[in-house]
């Protein structure tokens, strides 16, 4: 009986199985699979794949084009365009820097009518990106800043509130939460009324817990393990694992010893976990893998909901 009631519950405020979220000029509606948000670092310091599309400090901006591209036909419904890292120890970047990175891709990748994401925390870079034709502002601040807050309004995009204990290039070495759920939780709803306060439509907000954001070990998997307590916030809810340093550890843990591009089989689990509890959206670096993982995850998730609703089974095609 507590697992039926359990799923009831689920059924009834998954976002993933019913409504919509609105970008600038484009809707994923959220009933029909889990979104895969592709990640394409232009830049030279991110923690996996960190220089595979520059030349030195330059962007090569064709070979960008064909990554995202390429994350494209692997399946991706988005791409994310970051042009600063905001790894722990990264370097700050100045706004022109970052323009320069990435509008020129966001661009390209725009003309080949590609739903493209910007992950940036600044609100010039992120009102020009959007200009170029992003759909999308991935702010790992939250939505902290009044002015970003703005230019969300303004320009109509659909946004992704992180949260994140500190700064992105000054996080807590020891962070300290008295309940990291209910706090991200907190942090998260707060964001949402902020945004939906100053004019910005509910349904072009998604948010993100900060996996690895200002939080230990411990802080994330308690995290990743009640992700359903976010997903009743009524936004979609974006989880971004990818062959982060949690895995890595979780992995060492068992005697095994995976640097950062070796982590996909364990993205691959926090992905199938993810959709059972209702996220929405995933980001990560291997595509074509998750897109197979999120399929199945969906497959099951379903015809789960659908025993437990007393509705008819869905007819998969095997």
């Amino acid at each position: 009986m507590h697992s039926l009631r359990r799923w009831t519950t689920l059924l009834a405020r998954m976002p993933n199985q019913q409504g919509s979220w609105r970008l600038r000029s484009h809707t994923f509606e959220l009933g029909h699979h889990t979104l895969v948000m592709g990640i394409l670092n232009v830049t030279p310091d991110s923690f996996s794949d960190g220089g595979s599309v520059m030349v030195g400090e330059d962007v090569l901006v064709s070979r960008a084009i064909e990554r995202g591209l390429s994350l494209v036909s692997d399946g991706a419904d988005i791409v994310d365009v970051g042009g600063e890292s905001t790894r722990p120890g990264s370097t700050p970047v100045s706004g022109a820097t970052e323009l320069e990175r990435v509008i020129p891709v966001i661009e390209g990748l725009d003309a080949a009518g590609v739903v493209v994401s910007v992950d940036t925390f600044k609100p010039d870079v992120a009102r020009a990106a959007v200009v170029a034709g992003a759909q999308i502002i991935n702010d790992v601040t939250g939505f902290t800043d009044p002015a970003m807050v703005e230019v969300a309004v303004d320009v109509g995009a659909g946004v992704v509130a992180m949260h994140m204990q500190g700064s992105p290039h000054a996080m807590p070495s020891r962070p300290v939460y008295r309940d990291v759920v209910e706090e991200v939780r907190g942090f998260l709803q707060v964001a949402g009324s902020r945004l939906v306060g100053a004019g910005l439509d509910p349904l072009h907000i998604a948010i993100d817990p900060g996996i690895g954001f200002g939080k230990t070990f411990h802080h994330n998997m308690a995290v990743l393990a009640d992700l359903g307590s976010l997903v009743e916030l009524g936004y979609p809810v974006l989880l971004g694992a990818s062959r982060k340093g949690l895995l890595g550890l979780i992995l060492e843990s068992q005697g095994f010893n995976i640097p950062p591009a070796g982590r996909d089989p364990a993205t691959d689990a926090t992905t199938a976990l993810a959709i059972s509890q209702g996220v929405s959206i995933v980001r990560v670096h291997n595509v074509a893998c998750t897109v197979q993982v999120a399929r199945v995850a969906d497959a099951i998730v379903a015809t789960r909901i659908n025993n437990i609703s007393g509705s008819e089974r869905s007819s998969w095609q095997v």
